[in-house]
């Protein structure tokens, strides 16, 4: 079983920044995926971006340019940090889990909320 907890959510202006935290603990292995999705009212959950344990990533087009993700290998823990924020990016953020790289996720978080006012 892996454990992930987010943070890092919170309300903000649309240009300004947020950085979300995931701690994952439990049976962490090597290789694995570490990714954020976000999930707004009435859609479905969307990919973010992902990252793997060496470093590699991709993200969804809404997002190149403004968010970056990142990992620290050591403390199993991923960042995205949000740069230049707009209306359309307010959603749950979900941090996801797999040791797998088929395209999923196998654990989730339980979700931190990101509110961007216009």
């Amino acid at each position: 079983q892996v454990q992930l907890v987010e943070s890092g959510g919170g309300l903000v202006q649309a240009g300004e920044s947020l950085r979300l935290s995931c701690a994952a603990s439990g049976s962490i292995f090597t290789p694995n995926v570490m990714g954020w999705y976000r999930q707004a009212p009435g859609k479905q959950r969307d990919l973010v971006a992902v990252i793997t344990s060496r470093g590699s990533t991709n993200y969804a087009d809404s997002v190149k340019g403004r968010f970056t993700i990142s990992k620290d290998n050591a403390k199993n823990t991923a960042y995205l940090q949000m740069n230049s924020l707009k209306p359309e990016d307010t959603a749950v953020y979900y941090c996801g889990y797999s040791n797998y790289f088929d395209g999923g996720m196998d654990y989730w978080g339980k979700g931190t909320l990101v509110t961007v006012s216009s």
